[in-house]
């Protein structure tokens, strides 16, 4: 068993700071207007929606991976969501399961390596942050569509709802 040299972050602190990003995404998803939401783009930058369904294929599928030490390939958009309420109901589910998974990590989980999606061969932790900055990247995106659309994003540091 390994042994961590300094702790920065607590679990359930990192947790929160995921969890904030993440309640963050969601009133960008819901500042979209529909149509916007599943057809604008700029500079062949993939639609929100597309970008949506990146995130919600990463958090879950990738944190149960890690849970339960099972790294199955990388799979977006298996199930076609047609509606920006389905985004949010999915999203929330998504919220929870986050939650449920992350309490079945050990402070020791986080220096183990794991294969993420059976590609990406990295510490826990590393993989953790990933989620987070590729969440926070994408939602760079949207803010960019929603200032092209003429709608105010929400401030990036009000992370809580």
């Amino acid at each position: 068993m390994k042994t961590l040299a300094a702790q920065v972050i607590t679990p359930e602190d990192l947790l929160k700071h995921w969890q904030g990003h993440r309640a963050l995404t969601r009133r960008v998803i819901e500042l979209f207007p529909e149509k916007d939401f599943f057809e604008f783009y700029i500079g062949g930058m993939r639609p929100f929606a597309k970008l949506a369904d990146e995130l919600l294929a990463i958090a879950v599928p990738a944190l149960k991976g890690i849970v339960n030490r099972d790294a199955q390939p990388y799979t977006e958009g298996a199930e076609k969501l047609i509606f920006k309420a389905q985004y949010l109901e999915k999203w929330d589910e998504a919220t929870a399961e986050i939650n449920t998974y992350w309490e079945k990590l050990s402070i020791e989980d986080f220096n183990e390596t794991f294969n993420l999606f059976g590609q990406y061969e990295f510490p826990v932790i590393q993989n953790i942050l990933y989620f987070i900055d590729n969440e926070v990247h994408h939602r760079g995106q949207g803010y960019v569509y929603l200032r092209a659309l003429n709608i105010e994003p929400p401030f990036f540091w009000e992370r809580e709802r």
